[in-house]
């Protein structure tokens, strides 16, 4: 079994919010941005060791694998994304969004409707993802389906996370998203 994960200080993580507008087949979210702490778990971990952190914090359907290299959306869930190990080069909010390096540590939340693809990465890179609890079946849509009114109130509808994936509680994700919205 891998040694518990501790998470980096709160405090001495930049937390970066991501709000691009709708577009290219991409809804994004009108509410809530992405929001996306570097660091947050300081340097490459084991994947297990970054899933049992998340799901200690009450978000699960826990996988380690890489981000799908084409542009996508979950309209039914948010879902948190760490790096435990390599580099990935990854565009956040659709073609239209944040092209960005990712690296082991770095944590994000994508609300409902945010778009993202991996663009490039290393040999060794590993993301873990999880979502909040009801929220573990999820849709993928790819851009070029695109979305509609129906689509956007399901967007809407999608209940907000009780727990900061990492901190736990009202940690800094938590409260940095729900600040926005």
């Amino acid at each position: 079994m891998p040694e518990a994960l501790k998470p980096q200080h709160a405090e001495s993580v930049e937390i970066r919010m991501l709000k691009p507008g709708p577009g290219n087949g991409i809804p994004n979210n009108d509410r809530y941005p992405a929001v996306l702490a570097k660091k947050a778990l300081g340097d490459s971990h084991d994947d297990m060791a970054v899933r049992a952190l998340l799901e200690s914090n009450g978000w699960g359907g826990t996988w380690t694998w890489r981000v799908f290299d084409y542009h996508h959306f979950h309209p039914d869930a948010f879902e948190a994304l760490a790096v435990a190990s390599g580099t990935a080069r990854l565009i956040l909010g659709g073609p239209q969004g944040d092209e960005l390096e990712v690296e082991p540590g770095d944590v994000a939340i994508l609300p409902p409707g945010f778009g993202h693809k991996q663009i490039s990465g290393s040999s060794d890179f590993r993301i873990c993802g999880a979502y909040p609890p009801g929220q573990e079946d999820y849709a993928v849509i790819r851009a070029e389906q695109g979305f509609g009114d129906e689509m956007l109130r399901q967007i809407e509808a999608v209940p907000f996370p009780q727990t900061d994936p990492v901190w736990g509680g009202e940690g800094p994700l938590l409260t940095r998203l729900k600040g926005s919205g």
